[in-house]
């Protein structure tokens, strides 16, 4: 698959909400994924298939999906830019929180090699 065939179909995976399914399908062995920051017993960033594996069971089980607006693909050679906007509650806390961030993701030899997550910048009062 060329870049916007992987990209329109990790869109189309995340808008049903079938984020382990992406992963399977459109990733290669030795990703490497990036998030903004350490969570509790995760570092921000991550190597192989079978930590983002970890990783994405560990949102599954964990998070409760209200919605999940993604917007895009934006692709330009090998790297496309996905925005998610999402409504979740902590199952361990019950804390019902919306989060924005883009995912930004490099293509090669027709899988996403590097992910990488921003967050939407937080208002200042």
């Amino acid at each position: 698959m060329n870049t916007e065939e992987v990209a329109t179909k990790l869109a189309e995976y995340c808008r049903k909400g079938e984020w382990m399914q992406a992963v399977n399908d459109l990733y290669a062995k030795d990703i490497v994924s990036v998030e903004p920051r350490e969570m509790e017993n995760m570092p921000a960033e991550m190597r192989g298939i079978d930590q983002v594996r970890g990783k994405t069971e560990w949102w599954e089980k964990n998070m409760q999906v209200h919605s999940a607006k993604v917007t895009g693909p934006f692709v330009a050679r090998d790297t496309f830019v996905v925005q998610f906007d999402v409504d979740v509650t902590d199952k361990a806390s019950n804390k019902r929180m919306q989060m924005s961030e883009v995912g930004i993701y490099i293509v090669k030899e027709g899988k996403v090699a590097r992910e990488e997550f921003l967050p939407l910048a937080q208002k200042k009062e």
